[in-house]
């Protein structure tokens, strides 16, 4: 712990998600959290240069920069600039985006500025799930080695080198321009710091979960091997990196023309990026074999385990185990669900659907949008009322949670979501808690595999919007999971871990765990499982493998070439 009498420093935690961005300032020597601002993305709200009906979802890198510049500048004017000593950026991943030599993102010049290929492409784009099939496929057959391994053994159309070669593929301009791609982590930092791109530090977290990035093996995969998947990747490797570094270390420092746009000096240490889950972890104070929920629109669930104990064991079906990727020195494993948010989001929207429509017939569109905001902020509140008064002994409606497909255990984004059960008499709210129930199997099912595979649970803690927000949610999932889930304090989870990455890249603690220790703002509350329903729900999860094995078999049986391999696959030691 730093001396009381130290001078004043504080640190920016920046932390993007899908919607919006926010900048989190924190006190390094006592953790207080100073000042926050959120900013939300103007492109995206209005849902530009994506098309839902393809699972297409891409945003534009202004977006992002406009949400920088107003977060920052506002929480910086609360202290001496000088008195801000790092700052560290978190974002959604994978979220690849292409770049000219110079690292500009290609969306950014006039060329390409309305082509949706130049933009990032966001986690939840699933436009490639031709190009992991063929990953997946391919990486087992070759004939060497099973560069999929680390990552759970199965590559999903979420993940960096199948969004690539899907772009590639598609767009011959794109392909040709994209001197490199980046993850939106490495090229946010990248631009805060203005270094060339050959001498910028990528991020271990986002190459080792999603770019196939493995010491073990020299890096990133071999070329052989890369142009084997898509002759039109020639060359790119050597374009992109070898080395990664973990999240505490120091990226660069700030550019003079940043330190003037954020009201910052150009002292202040830039960390290496980082996904918004992994420094959600850190600030929900994770420990060896925790299980940190990261509660939004999807699901990150991270453990970490000691290295040694690990060994070389492989955790099948999970989104990758990556040295140092959560805490440096720790092994941090990954998983969770394509759909938890969404899926509550998805019923609202189709209930305010035909109420706009109707009132579109009467209202002035100044009227509209203020009802459409009305009915927006309330809907989930009296459905969430409803549906935790619905007895769920009477209510025989079940609900599938693959509406954006299956991340873990064994990505299939192929999959759909499913409802059985509905009879003339089921209402809204009944459909409604079904949907909560279903997103809360789905996270059973995780804990299951990470136990079944030999790496044990001990705790749960939740973090992010939905854990604060909606004690319905939480206390069903204590109930399913039978186990009590601990909710961080932290209003602000993600942007407070980046903080504390921060506060260790500008030398205000020697290491994560410390600056984890001094920072951290505990939790502010315990769901206990109900034994009653934990035993109703114990039924209802059984009934719920059933459908979900039944939907699995059915999508299998109608697609015209295999999705994904659906057997678990058969890694048990590296």
């Amino acid at each position: 712990m730093p001396e009381q009498t130290a001078s004043p420093a504080y640190v920016i935690g920046l932390d993007y998600g899908t919607d919006s961005a926010r900048a989190l300032l924190v006190d390094a020597r006592t953790g207080a959290e100073i000042a926050q601002a959120v900013h939300y993305y103007p492109r995206w709200k209005q849902g530009q240069y994506c098309n839902p009906a393809k699972n297409r979802f891409r945003q534009h890198p202004l977006d992002h920069l406009e949400s920088l510049e107003a977060t920052v500048s506002e929480v910086a004017k609360k202290v001496p600039a000088e008195q801000i000593l790092g700052l560290a950026i978190d974002t959604t991943g994978s979220t690849p985006g292409p770049v000219n030599e110079q690292g500009q993102l290609l969306g950014m010049l006039p060329e390409f500025a309305e082509n949706p290929n130049a933009l990032f492409v966001l986690w939840k784009d699933h436009t490639a799930l031709a190009e992991a099939a063929e990953i997946n496929h391919k990486a087992r057959n070759w004939g060497g080695e099973d560069y999929t391994k680390y990552e759970g053994g199965i590559y999903s159309s979420e993940w960096f080198w199948a969004k690539i070669m899907h772009i590639v593929r598609e767009d011959e301009a794109v392909a040709k321009a994209a001197y490199s791609w980046m993850e939106h982590c490495d090229w946010l930092t990248l631009t805060l710091t203005g270094q060339p791109l050959a001498e910028f530090k990528r991020s271990r977290c986002a190459a080792g979960h999603k770019a196939l990035w493995h010491a073990s093996w020299g890096g990133l995969p071999p070329e052989e091997f890369l142009t084997h998947l898509e002759p039109k990747l020639a060359g790119l490797r050597n374009r992109l990196f070898s080395e990664t570094y973990t999240a505490d270390e120091v990226a660069g420092h700030l550019s003079e023309e940043w330190a003037q746009r954020l009201g910052l000096t150009t002292n202040t240490v830039i960390a290496v990026g980082s996904f918004d889950a992994h420094a959600g972890a850190v600030a929900g104070e994770i420990e060896s074999y925790s299980m940190v929920k990261v509660m939004g629109t999807s699901t990150c669930d991270i453990v970490v385990a000691p290295t040694a104990e690990v060994g070389d064991h492989l955790v099948a079906g999970i989104c990758g185990q990556v040295d140092g990727s959560v805490i440096p020195g720790m092994l941090g494993l990954e998983a969770g669900q394509s759909a938890f948010g969404d899926l509550l989001a998805w019923f609202r929207q189709m209930l305010e659907w035909p109420l706009g429509a109707v009132q579109s017939k009467v209202l002035t569109a100044e009227q509209q949008a203020a009802y459409r905001q009305e009915v927006s902020d309330n809907l989930i509140v009296q459905l969430t009322k409803a549906a935790a008064a619905v007895d769920p002994a009477e209510s025989h409606v079940l609900a599938l949670d693959w509406v954006n497909g299956r991340r873990t255990p064994d990505a299939n984004q192929a999959l759909k979501g499913a409802l059985t059960g509905l009879t003339m008499g089921t209402s809204a709210p009944q459909v409604f808690r079904a949907l909560v129930e279903a997103i809360c199997y789905g996270s059973k099912q995780i804990v299951e595999r990470f136990e079944s595979e030999g790496i044990p649970i001990k705790q749960v803690i939740g973090i992010g919007g939905v854990a604060k927000k909606s004690a319905f949610v939480m206390q069903t999932l204590a109930d399913v999971l039978d186990r009590p889930i601990k909710i961080a304090v932290s209003e602000q989870a993600p942007a407070l871990g980046a903080a504390m990455y921060a506060a260790v890249a500008a030398g205000i603690y020697p290491d994560v765990l410390a600056s984890q220790k001094a920072l951290g703002s505990g939790f502010a509350e315990t769901y206990t499982p109900n034994p009653e329903s934990v035993a109703q729900y114990a039924t209802r999860y059984a009934q719920y493998q059933a459908l979900g094995k039944f939907v699995e078999s059915v999508t299998d049986s109608h697609a015209e070439e295999p999705v994904m391999e659906p057997e678990t696959p058969a890694i048990t030691t590296a």
